[in-house]
């Protein structure tokens, strides 16, 4: 079931759920597998520019019993050459951190909405190169951008239609 697909939408019981349906990005989606279950669900990200343009990148959100205590569990299920994000799925993203040194980590006011901004950002600016999760994707980038712009392109069309 995608938000807002009309009445029969899960939203109806959650107001973080409906305020999160509310307040998408333009390139973002959510679906939720099992409508039963509204702390498992999909974040399609399609960017609209940069690098990635062109890729729709599926990511997986677990939002756990602690949850808002704790961040929700957030893999990404699209392989990508990205510097912040493993081939694996592993995401670098301060908000997703329970304990972070520069103050940007999960705090109990951050909402689903904040994690789903921020996924889509690491497509645009939170795009980091200087702080990288998958160092060799970065140092691609610092020795060929070209090149790297190449790598990221066959991995779109391999793996992100």
């Amino acid at each position: 079931m995608v938000l807002g697909a009309g009445p029969a939408s899960p939203v109806s019981g959650c107001p973080e759920v409906a305020e999160l349906e509310a307040n998408l990005p333009c390139t973002c989606k959510v679906h939720f597998p099992d409508p039963n279950k509204l702390h498992c669900f999909q974040l399609t990200v399609t960017p609209d520019e940069g690098y990635y343009q062109g890729g729709k990148f599926q990511f997986e959100t677990e939002v756990p019993d602690a949850y808002n205590m704790v961040p929700p569990k957030v893999k990404c299920l699209t392989r990508i050459w990205h510097p912040n994000i493993t081939e694996t799925g592993e995401i670098c993203l301060s908000l997703l951190r329970e304990h972070s040194i520069d103050g940007t980590g999960w705090a109990p006011t951050r909402t689903l909405k904040d994690v789903v901004w921020g996924l889509n950002s690491l497509f645009t600016d939170l795009l980091n190169f200087d702080d990288p999760l998958n160092i060799e994707a970065a140092e691609h980038h610092l020795r060929d951008k070209e090149d790297f712009r190449s790598k990221v392109e066959d991995y779109i069309k391999r793996y992100a239609r």
